[in-house]
């Protein structure tokens, strides 16, 4: 007799791929020359299991404070093979951030490293006490209602030693034929169970705690496939923050396909591109910051190279040309978190005949174009974006912030774009970043275009900066091409003028060493703001 259909996955991915394809090559560390079969990894993922399920304050959630290496990976399987949901944690933020977000999300455990060990401990510290004022990590004492795990050997008695099986604490793999590992039974998961709760990068405002479930993450990897295309020996390198959606989803989607990935622990202009050649990579994750440092030490991709799926920040027509003429397998990605990574992505051939676009929705994915009444707009007219489909977030941890932001047809983004009559995307700016000045509105969009075709400026950033008279004012925050050279923003100041009308014209100017962004790429906006406020020139001054 025929059992009931099983709603596939019924474990976690790692568990199929061990059952399809053991033999295989699952991961390759970089730093350390070490790989792992699927076989290997899983037996690791197992022992790490066996350790959590004894971790007895663990039951719904387990904070991770770990930048991008292996370890990450096999923590983040072995939760999903014991039902636990991973909140990964920014290692570059402060400890009051850390413990903002690990109560916000009710940790039970912490996992850390060598490097995040001492955060770590100040912030489950914080989380306990529910005291703001920071604590003196010294006087951290066991036993501890959120305990912290660390992948490396402790600094801190109060720090347990998790046996990830894959590190042996300085960085070598652990001989697992010593002794077997214990076997777990995964958990049975549903497509609806939460598996990830990842926060937004908070360019603008607090970031929100999104929810991603396991129906999200598989449907985004399988978008993508049929997208980006998947070969047996494709090998994918993740040189982005694993506690970014960019970073963790090569090593989850790999998992899924049976290929290989690829884990260089930071981006490195030269090393980077060495480590493309050496072993092969066939794809690899940047936003565009890390592409144009490429193409600035003298990249030249390898034929091995199929794509580079650029993301997390917009990229500039004169980066995207670049790519082009260094044969660079480029595709621009529009994603957010809420949506597990890619809403629609660019192939070259789109790059090249429509310049811009950053291509059409992935399969199952649908966004439509609205107006300020929820109005569907025609083609080729600027609204909101809306998505919907099943790489989209059931919700936030909010239940406020979730009704905010989903209509009737999907979640609302808060991005302004268009489509044309193919459905392809392209992306103006944020909603939140329209600049409302005198009653008339700017789009940062248009004017951060005149900004950027001036020679000698590298990139730009436009917000508004709150004025008395007109209630905001245009700001422009640029970065020379040359950094050892003056711009003159009395000439700059005369090219938008000539390119824009007098009330989109910035009414401050900036000059930056580096753009102010986040781990993920993306323009920290208030940064920008901060930085233009302290040090910027108002344009009478200039006159």
């Amino acid at each position: 007799m025929m059992g009931a259909p099983v709603d596939w996955p019924a474990r976690d991915l790692l568990s199929h791929r061990a059952a399809a394809t053991p033999q295989r090559t699952a991961l390759i560390d970089h730093e350390t020359g070490s790989s792992w079969t699927v076989r290997e990894l899983d037996r690791r993922v197992d022992r790490v299991a066996a350790a959590l399920e004894a971790t007895e304050t663990l039951e719904r959630r387990l904070g991770v404070l770990m930048d991008t290496r292996p370890a990450f990976v096999t923590v983040f399987f072995a939760a999903m093979r014991t039902g636990v949901t991973v909140v990964p944690l920014n290692v570059r933020e402060t400890v009051g951030e850390l413990a903002g977000k690990a109560g916000r999300t009710d940790l039970d455990a912490i996992v850390c490293e060598r490097e995040t060990e001492s955060a770590a401990l100040e912030t489950a510290a914080r989380v306990e006490s529910a005291d703001d004022s920071a604590p003196d990590p010294e006087s951290v004492s066991m036993p501890m209602s959120v305990p912290v795990l660390s992948v490396d050997d402790p600094a801190r008695g109060e720090t347990r030693r998790l046996r990830t099986a894959d590190e042996d604490g300085t960085g070598s793999p652990s001989d697992s034929s010593s002794s077997d590992p214990q076997s777990i039974d995964p958990v049975p998961l549903e497509r609806e169970d939460t598996l990830l709760l990842m926060f937004t990068s908070g360019t603008s405002g607090e970031p929100k705690a999104v929810r991603l479930t396991v129906g999200n993450l598989v449907a985004s990897a399988t978008a993508s496939a049929f997208r980006l295309g998947v070969d047996p020996s494709d090998r994918w390198l993740c040189c982005l923050p694993m506690y970014h959606m960019g970073g963790l989803a090569p090593a989850l989607r790999s998992m899924l396909y049976g290929t290989t990935v690829v884990i260089q622990r930071e981006f490195d202009r030269q090393e980077t591109q060495r480590v493309l050649e050496r072993y092969d990579c066939t794809g690899v994750s940047l936003v565009p910051t890390m592409c144009k440092r490429l193409l600035d030490a003298g990249w030249e991709p390898a034929d091995a190279l199929r794509f580079v799926l650029l993301g997390g920040a917009p990229a500039s027509s004169e980066l995207l040309e670049r790519c082009l003429a260094a044969g660079v397998p480029i595709s621009p990605t529009y994603g957010m978190t809420e949506t597990a990574s890619q809403i629609a992505t660019a192939m070259p051939a789109d790059v090249r005949t429509h310049e811009g676009t950053v291509g059409q929705p992935l399969v199952v994915t649908d966004v439509s174009v609205v107006d300020d009444s929820g109005a569907p707009v025609p083609a080729g007219e600027p609204g909101e974006l809306v998505v919907s489909g099943p790489t989209v977030t059931p919700g936030y941890l909010s239940d406020e912030e979730t009704a905010a932001a989903f209509g009737d047809r999907g979640l609302h983004t808060g991005d302004i774009g268009y489509k044309d009559a193919d459905g392809r995307l392209w992306v103006l700016n944020r909603r939140s970043d329209r600049i409302v000045t005198g009653g008339e509105n700017v789009d940062p969009g248009e004017v951060l275009e005149a900004v950027r075709s001036y020679p000698v400026v590298d990139d730009a950033a436009v917000v508004g900066l709150e004025d008395p008279e007109w209630g905001e004012r245009v700001a422009a925050l640029v970065v020379p091409v040359d950094r050892s050279e003056e711009i003159d923003l009395e000439s700059l100041l005369v090219h938008c003028g000539e390119r824009l009308a007098g009330f989109k014209r910035p009414k401050t100017l900036g000059v930056a060493a580096s753009m102010p962004r986040t781990a993920s790429g993306t323009v920290d906006r208030d940064a920008v703001r901060t930085e233009l406020l302290e040090s910027g020139t108002d344009a009478e001054e200039l006159s």
